[in-house]
């Protein structure tokens, strides 16, 4: 679910963000859709699927989830439409707001987000909102989780020559023991990141990575987040409206847009060929893989 409408809004603006830059660096929370809205569109996807393939119906916008003032009443229409568990993938920067706690604590996944734990590296990867304090933020993951009956996980990204020193590593694992999530995911990029020169941590520094977590959380919380996300996506009626509604907030390799759309039209080729040429899309080469991505262009004038 993209709670969040275009152009990008969010309170941080990551280096390695598959969205590109933040178009409006904001922390003011606001309402963007009436949840009516939402309550079709959801309605006509779930009529589109089968919902016994859903592990979770997920809040993944563009820009952050918290930032929806409406998050919460969005939630309660979710459970009136279905019974699957509902997640959310947030930064955390607001979480020490108590309201943003409140709406949090209607999910049932929460993924948080750490990338630092040293201000000038956080400063560096995430480059905050300048109202944000990390140490807020901090203080405020460690309430919520005292407070949240649901299932807590962390995603920490590691970026070559930014976080990836052992030091901050470990600082990181540290802090993540304090906050005591259910499992915590260690990723790198994978898709075409904001920033050009981002390169993902080697094999080696992963291993490393995994060991220092493993000391602090126990080898059976923390998982590697580092390969490519497969041909999961449903594609409806409509397979240019999907494909762009996915395109806008996660890239797709170009082959698994062949697979997802091969099952629902004759010619995939012809009509990537075409969204392309139309521009509405277009194609971007990263760690040696094409991905389909949406024209941050297109995605502002809608």
């Amino acid at each position: 679910i993209n709670n969040i409408p275009p152009p990008k809004r969010c309170s941080y603006s990551c280096i390695y963000c598959q969205l590109g830059g933040t178009k409006i660096l904001t922390v003011e929370r606001r309402r963007f859709y009436d949840t009516r809205v939402l309550r079709k569109g959801l309605s006509e996807k779930l009529s589109e699927v089968n919902e016994d393939d859903l592990d979770y119906i997920t809040f993944v916008p563009d820009g952050e989830p918290t930032l929806d003032r409406s998050l919460s009443e969005h939630v309660k229409t979710i459970r009136e439409l279905s019974d699957k568990p509902i997640a959310i993938l947030t930064n955390s920067t607001l979480i020490s707001v108590e309201d943003v706690r409140r709406d949090l604590m209607e999910f049932d996944l929460v993924s948080i987000k750490l990338d630092a734990v040293s201000e000038e590296i956080w400063r560096k990867i995430n480059r905050p909102h300048s109202s944000l304090n990390l140490h807020e933020i901090l203080d405020g993951v460690k309430i919520f989780r005292r407070e949240f009956p649901g299932k807590l996980i962390s995603e920490t990204m590691l970026i070559d020559g930014v976080n990836s020193e052992r030091s901050e590593i470990k600082r990181i694992a540290d802090e993540l023991s304090k906050i005591d999530p259910d499992k915590a995911y260690i990723a790198i990029p994978t898709r075409p990141p904001a920033e050009n020169w981002v390169k993902p941590v080697d094999e080696e520094k992963l291993v490393e990575s995994y060991e220092i977590f493993s000391e602090s959380l126990g080898r059976d919380r923390v998982e590697l987040l580092i390969g490519y996300e497969g041909a999961g996506f449903k594609i409806g009626r409509d397979p240019v409206r999907d494909l762009l509604s996915i395109a806008t907030i996660h890239p797709i390799r170009l082959d698994y847009a062949h697979q997802i759309l091969s099952k629902s039209i004759h010619d995939p080729d012809e009509l990537i060929e075409r969204l392309v040429n139309s521009g509405e899309m277009k194609l971007v080469k990263y760690r040696w893989r094409t991905f389909l991505v949406r024209r941050r262009r297109e995605i502002c004038e809608d």
